[in-house]
């Protein structure tokens, strides 16, 4: 069980996810699918229950968990009074990328020379979401957890993350996707998990078993 404040956001999520898999949370607005991104990124503590992810207990292992994932949740993690340049260049220092690594996701997600060069507090919204995705292609997490990866983004922008979602599972990255926006996800999903209520109610993997 997670708390946010007072109040029980996620009171029971059973699931099993592997590696590699592709796995779209849908549900409304409040259902509890960011929450459930957060506790699996190792941001929020558990009240009650057992997890683990990648063999890191969430609740005792949540610090060491957080160096093995990527979350790209409302916030983006990026230094507004900072270029797009200086905002990879910084993260790559502590990711241990080259400029190679730099070069090749900012040339992915179509973050060209002009781009680099502006304040990220300048950008619009589709180019800060690319900016963030350009970060976990250089972090190379395990495992990747997108909360509407979709926002801002123009079709050329979805396609881009579509893409790169597949080349990521390809390399045997996890991903999870908690998005409204599910005509727009194509057919990179491999499953889908139904949150309501701060439970998760569905699983097409359980439901095509059973």
């Amino acid at each position: 069980m997670v708390f946010l404040g007072q109040f029980p956001a996620l009171t029971g999520a059973t699931m099993n996810i592997r590696q590699g898999e592709v796995v779209l949370i849908k549900g409304p607005n409040g259902a509890g699918k960011s929450t459930l991104l957060r506790l699996c990124a190792g941001l929020l503590p558990m009240r009650s229950g057992t997890g683990t992810v990648l063999n890191f207990d969430l609740r005792t292992q949540r610090m060491e968990l957080r160096a093995h994932i990527g979350l790209l949740g409302h916030r983006t993690g990026l230094y507004p009074d900072l270029t797009v340049n200086e905002n990879l260049k910084f993260w790559a220092s502590a990711y241990g990328a080259n400029n190679v690594e730099i070069d090749k996701a900012m040339s992915f997600f179509g973050l060209n020379d002009r781009l680099g060069s502006v304040q990220v507090q300048n950008l619009s919204e589709g180019q800060r979401r690319r900016t963030s995705l350009a970060l976990l292609l250089i972090k190379r997490p395990s495992i990747w957890l997108l909360d509407e990866p979709y926002a801002g983004l123009d079709s050329n922008g979805r396609e881009l993350v579509n893409s790169c979602i597949l080349e990521a599972t390809q390399l045997g990255t996890t991903v999870l996707i908690a998005s409204h926006e599910i005509d727009k996800i194509g057919s990179t999903q491999e499953r889908t998990l139904l949150v309501k209520g701060g439970r998760i109610v569905s699983d097409n993997e359980e439901d095509s078993e059973g």
